[in-house]
C-alpha cells in the first residue's frame, strides 16, 4: 500500500505530531502546498491544524482527490481543546463535513490531537484575532461555554504545550 502523511501546520505543532508519526509507521510526510500527485497514494493520512471551525490545507488537498472510492483516509486534527469532550469533538466532525465530500468522510477514520500555543510566535493577525474572540470569549456565560472557548481562555495570552505523542497509539493501532 502506498501511503503518506500529509500535514497543515501554522506553528508548529501539528508539524511535530506529523514528523513523530512518520517516524514511528516509516512513511514519507509532506507539508499540503508541497504535495504534487495525491492519486498517487492509496492511504492518506492528513494532520492539520485547526483554524476558525477550519483544518488547514484539507479543502485544497481534497479537492484534488479524483477517485476515492480507492482509497483510506485518516484526518487527525490539532487543537486547544480537550479531545475527549464530544460537544467539541462533534463541533470538529461538522467542521470536516464542511470541507470534504460525502463519500470521503464517511469512509474517513478520524481523530482528534492537542497542540500547543504560544502567543509570542504568532503573526499581528492571530495576536489580533485571540484578543477579539478572547474578549467576546470572556462575556459569555460559563454554562454556555464549550471546549474550545473554556481551553481559549484559559490559554490566553500564555504559553500552552499539550502535546503527547502518545497519543499517535491510537491512530497507529488502525493502520
Amino acid at each position: 500500500m502506498n501511503r503518506i502523511i500529509i500535514y497543515g501546520s501554522k506553528y508548529g505543532s501539528t508539524e511535530k505530531y506529523a514528523k513523530e508519526l512518520s517516524n514511528r509507521i516509516n512513511v514519507q510526510t509532506l507539508e499540503y502546498n508541497k504535495v504534487n500527485n495525491i492519486n498517487e497514494y492509496d492511504s492518506i493520512i492528513y494532520i492539520g491544524s485547526l483554524y476558525a471551525g477550519g483544518v488547514l490545507g484539507m479543502n485544497k488537498t481534497f479537492k484534488k482527490i479524483k477517485d476515492a472510492s480507492k482509497k483510506d483516509f485518516i484526518i487527525v486534527t490539532v487543537g486547544l481543546a480537550d479531545p475527549t469532550d464530544e460537544k467539541n469533538t462533534n463541533h470538529i466532525k461538522n467542521g470536516i463535513k464542511k470541507q470534504i465530500t460525502e463519500e470521503i468522510y464517511n469512509k474517513t477514520k478520524i481523530f482528534h490531537l492537542r497542540g500547543a500555543i504560544y502567543y509570542s510566535k504568532l503573526d499581528f493577525k492571530h495576536k489580533l484575532m485571540m484578543k477579539l474572540l478572547y474578549n467576546k470569549a470572556k462575556n459569555i456565560p460559563l454554562e454556555e461555554q464549550n471546549a474550545e472557548i473554556k481551553a481559549m481562555i484559559e490559554t490566553y495570552n500564555k504559553e500552552a504545550d499539550f502535546i503527547n505523542y502518545n497519543s499517535l497509539d491510537s491512530i497507529i493501532n488502525v493502520l
